[in-house]
């Protein structure tokens, strides 16, 4: 079996943080592809301040293009807006039934997980490995989780798209 990693994001834009953890994840963990997934339309975030999709997957690729393993995916390009991860991954293990899939995330969404939609769902059925962030400390009480995976030997990349976006207003 296959095991694909997916590392959502709106990616606006997409940054060396990105790539690097990109790189990174690639090649220091059990993934034999890791998906960078652009989201079209991410609920928890703002639609009128997005560039648009095609535009930001076009920035992707080129981004990752000279990384191994690594593919930009428009797969929720297809599906019903807003992407809810729980979703799209329903949809992926359907398309994709010989894969098994992992979540690649980073600390400051897993302490918002309680906040997506079917988090249940994702933890009981879905590998989930963490992306630490600079200075936040790992969450505790994770019940009902299949696994989650500290990414504790991970580069930190102090980076953000807002603060790209905003400097450059």
């Amino acid at each position: 079996m296959q095991r694909i990693g997916i590392y959502g994001g709106s990616f606006n834009p997409v940054h060396f943080g990105h790539v690097g953890l990109a790189k990174w994840v690639i090649e220091h963990t059990d993934l034999d592809e890791l998906w960078l997934m652009v989201s079209p339309n991410n609920p928890l975030k703002e639609a009128d301040t997005l560039a648009p999709e095609q535009q930001r997957l076009r920035a992707v690729e080129e981004a990752i293009k000279d990384i191994p393993g690594v593919k930009a995916s428009d797969f929720e390009f297809r599906l019903p807006r807003p992407s809810y991860t729980a979703d799209t991954l329903r949809a992926l293990q359907k398309a994709y039934p010989e894969c098994e899939f992992t979540l690649v995330i980073g600390e400051d969404n897993l302490a918002i997980f309680d906040r997506w939609r079917e988090y249940e769902y994702i933890l009981a059925n879905f590998r989930i490995f963490v992306y630490p962030r600079h200075g936040s400390g790992h969450p505790v009480g994770i019940t009902g989780a299949k696994e989650v995976c500290f990414l504790s030997g991970a580069p930190y990349f102090d980076i953000s798209s807002t603060a790209l976006r905003n400097a450059s207003r």
